[in-house]
């Protein structure tokens, strides 16, 4: 699965292209949705609760604190950008574990 998205190495870890469905039935990984991770949460897309799910989500794959895990763009959208403080190679071995 992870073999299929794009990871770039930034400045404090691995930046991630993601695809995110709110008020799916449960919160889980999808796996690969054009490049970027697709997840889905099962809290919906208001007050920042979706937002919170996929950095709860994503912390919890990578066993990480959730400061670890930032969404840097597409608050407001299904298609969102994060930072994992993780280099690609770990972030990539971490994905493929799952």
């Amino acid at each position: 699965m992870a073999g299929a998205i794009e990871l770039t190495s930034v400045p404090g870890g691995t930046r991630l292209r993601l695809r995110v469905k709110p008020d799916a039935k449960k919160t889980t990984i999808v796996g690969a949705h054009g490049g970027a991770l697709k997840i889905a949460v099962a809290a919906p897309p208001e007050r920042g609760k979706a937002n919170s799910a996929v950095v709860r989500l994503l912390a919890e794959t990578c066993g990480l604190p959730t400061n670890a895990v930032t969404i840097t763009a597409g608050e407001t959208s299904q298609d969102k950008v994060a930072v994992i403080a993780l280099g690609p190679a770990e972030l990539r071995a971490k994905l493929q574990s799952r």
